[in-house]
């Protein structure tokens, strides 16, 4: 009797385990979701580390990209599952700022945990932290410093995705963005708000160099027609699901062969039947037919003989890509296709990019650009498409608000002076937790400057001097500062509002010879944030924190299913 549970333990079954409490259930999440930050926070902005992830079935990603780290890493811990959650949202919604939501969830938790010490109870701080979020909404549209008005105008789709190629390929960015924007006006609607992302392609060919790389107009399938037809032009294409080859037999039969004759006529009636089925489809008006599965020999034949030309696609992403981009409907049977069924394309050619040959389809509704990629390895090529999504996504982004603010800090600094402001004019609690929200903030211009290799306190009491005393909102961390290469047009323009700024402050925070370089006036350098990315994830990143805050007790059941199976080894001596 003495030796039963006592208190909730025992109402659970054996095995189930309970936190309880400020150290063993908020602290403990909160330790989880700092753990997972620091993982990511190292590869924020131009200067980022690149992660090696080996996910379960042994494939290698080399990355800087948080939305693809957070989707590898099986993470099990509830709390830090939260803020996955949020920075998938971000991916999905925006394609942009996943490392964001994460670090600064982060830090956010990181500020509240010093407060707890404090003595601060969590309904404070949540209170403290929801009033900081109303703030930062109130705020930050007025921030404003560039709008995108012309999606259809190459230079200003170059300049808004320019910052967010720059913070995954640094160097990269004014080839890249060059690309983007071409592939991008090109498909651009007549209204803004109907533009597809998937209407802009990735394709992907070793070999060359990435400044090789160039766009082309159609979709480009990675692989030549297997007949021998090479071209087609405004022609009508069937889609199939299924392979263009005859259904065998569920169950093995035998034949029994009693001539030579017997044997010669054994495939005549397969034969005979596959074109007939081919004829069929000729007599439609189909010039071209795009097969999912394998392609018989004897069906390519015929598709010779009748001056078809025949496409093999084994992803079925791209199959349906096709089917989207051509009007058709796939299917998973041989034969007659119904008028609604058929795709038209105003051509169908095969071309030659360096030594590989590629099939490039154009569709007369649909207009469809595809960006072909050159590089040295599959890696390299991979985070440079992950980069040019990212991008895409900005510009998808920019069809429904084309408002940006300033990039590299500058925003994050402005906000965190607002709520400097408003906490001190809070006259309860949760002022503290006001004052810490802005602090949190902070972390951006703290992990560029430390990317950089540049002291980071230091930096954050310049960019405070350029904005507080300067009056210069859009000062921004210089990630080139210090750097031997030169001057250009662009960063002398960008520099001189700086200096300005300094000479406004005066003496009393003037900045060191040593710190000079790193402020940037980054509007002028065209270094912005979209407007409504960069709210959204402070926004999950923040709901994702006020979730983990609320948690006072954690109840876990006892895993599932019997003991380990034992380890391979050297056998037992009973065996």
């Amino acid at each position: 009797m003495f030796g039963q549970p006592q208190g909730l333990q025992a109402l659970l079954k054996d095995g189930a385990k309970q936190f309880t409490g400020i150290d063993e259930a908020l602290l403990k999440n909160i330790e989880a979701v700092r753990n997972l930050s620091e993982i990511t926070r190292t590869s924020l902005g131009p200067n980022s580390m690149q992660k090696l992830i080996i996910n379960h079935i042994e494939k290698h990603y080399v990355t800087s990209n948080a939305a693809k780290m957070v989707s590898e890493l099986e993470v099990m811990h509830p709390a830090a599952k939260l803020v996955v959650g949020a920075a998938s949202m971000q991916e999905q919604e925006f394609g942009n700022a996943t490392n964001f939501v994460v670090t600064f969830a982060g830090e956010l938790l990181t500020q509240a945990e010093a407060l707890c010490k404090m003595g601060l109870h969590t309904a404070d701080i949540i209170k403290g932290f929801e009033r900081a979020l109303a703030t930062v909404e109130e705020t930050l549209p007025g921030l404003t410093c560039w709008s995108l008005t012309d999606l259809k105008d190459t230079k200003q789709v170059q300049k808004a995705v320019k910052p967010a190629i720059a913070a995954k390929q640094y160097g990269l960015e004014t080839e890249l963005s060059a690309l983007v924007a071409e592939a991008v006006t090109k498909v651009m609607p007549s209204d803004p708000k109907k533009f597809d992302v998937d209407n802009v392609r990735v394709a992907k060919i070793n070999g060359s160099s990435l400044s090789n790389s160039f766009v082309v107009e159609g979709m480009v399938v990675g692989r030549p027609p297997s007949g021998t037809e090479q071209q087609k032009l405004n022609c009508k294409v069937l889609v199939l699901g299924c392979g263009l080859e005859m259904t065998g037999t569920e169950t093995k039969g035998t034949v029994l062969l009693h001539n030579a004759e017997e044997l010669l006529n054994f495939t005549k009636g397969e034969e005979n039947k596959m074109e007939e089925v081919i004829k069929e489809i000729k007599d439609t008006g189909v010039e071209v037919i795009v097969s999912h599965g394998n392609i018989a020999e004897i069906a390519q034949h015929f598709c010779n003989k009748y001056k078809i030309l025949t496409i093999k696609i084994q992803s079925k992403f791209e199959l349906r890509r096709i089917c989207r981009t051509l009007g058709a409907t796939a299917l998973v049977r041989l034969g007659a296709p119904l008028p609604e069924e058929m795709g038209t394309a105003e051509s169908v050619e095969v071309v030659e990019m360096a030594s590989q040959k590629a099939t490039v389809l154009k569709a007369k509704d649909t207009k469809v650009s595809t960006i072909v990629l050159r590089g040295a390895s599959s890696n390299a090529l991979e985070e440079v498409e992950r980069a040019i999504d990212n991008a895409i996504q900005t510009v998808r982004a920019g069809t429904k608000d084309s408002k940006f603010v300033p990039g590299a800090g500058a925003s994050e600094i402005e906000l965190a002076l607002v709520l400097r402001k408003t906490g001190v004019m809070e006259t309860g609690l949760d002022q503290y937790a006001v004052l810490k929200f802005g602090e949190a903030l902070e972390c951006v211009p703290k992990i560029l400057a430390e990317n950089a290799g540049f002291r980071a306190t230091d930096t954050v009491t310049e960019l405070y001097a350029a904005h507080q005393a300067g009056g210069l909102k859009t000062a921004g961390v210089d990630v080139d500062g210090g750097q031997p290469f030169g001057s250009s047009p662009e960063r002398d323009a960008a520099l001189k509002p700086v200096a300005e700024a300094r000479s406004r402050a005066g003496a009393a925070v003037a900045a060191s010879d040593d710190t000079a370089s790193h402020v940037i006036c980054s509007a002028t350098l065209g270094v912005v944030d979209h407007m409504q990315t960069k709210l959204w994830a402070i926004k999950l990143s923040t709901d994702a924190v006020l979730t983990v805050l609320r948690v006072d007790q954690i109840i876990m059941s006892k895993p599932a299913g019997g003991p380990k199976p034992k380890e391979g080894g050297p056998g037992d001596d009973d065996d």
